[in-house]
C-alpha cells in the first residue's frame, strides 16, 4: 500500500526556441524542490500529443495549453507527502529563492499567466514496487 500522497501540477506553452533554457531552469528547481522534501519532481515536454485514442474523444494538451505552432507542451509535477507537506516545503523553496536576487530577475523562459496550476490529493495511489 502506498501512503497517500499530495501532487502540485503544471501544464504551460513554452516557445521552441527557449526549450533548452526552460530545461536548465526546470533542473535547477527541480534540485531545490528535491533539496527542500520533495519527493519527486519532473518535468516533461510533449511528445504524442495527438494519440490515437480510438473512438474516444479527448482533448488534447496543445488546445488545453493553446500552443501555437513553435510552442510545445510542458507538462510537470511535484510529489509531496501530503499537503501541509506540500506547503512546508514551497514554504521553504520560496524563502530560500528570495535570498537569490539574481534568480528572481531572470525572465521566465514562458508566459506565467498562460500556465495552468493546482494542487491535487490522490485518491488513488499505485507503486509498481509494492
Amino acid at each position: 500500500m502506498v501512503m497517500e500522497r499530495y501532487v502540485d501540477g503544471f501544464v504551460l506553452p513554452v516557445p521552441d526556441d527557449k526549450l533548452d533554457t526552460y530545461r536548465e531552469m526546470a533542473q535547477a528547481a527541480g534540485e531545490l524542490w528535491v533539496e527542500h522534501g520533495a519527493l519527486e519532481y519532473f518535468e516533461g515536454v510533449g511528445d504524442d500529443m495527438d494519440p490515437d485514442m480510438g473512438p474516444m474523444s479527448v482533448r488534447q494538451f496543445p488546445r488545453v495549453a493553446q500552443t501555437d505552432g513553435d510552442e510545445s507542451v510542458v507538462f510537470s509535477f511535484i510529489v509531496f507527502k501530503s499537503r501541509d507537506h506540500r506547503d512546508t516545503v514551497n514554504e521553504k523553496v520560496m524563502a530560500d529563492t528570495e535570498k537569490d536576487p539574481e534568480a528572481a530577475a531572470k525572465e521566465m523562459p514562458f508566459e506565467m499567466e498562460r500556465m495552468a496550476y493546482g494542487g491535487f490529493r490522490s485518491i488513488v495511489s499505485l507503486d509498481a514496487d509494492e
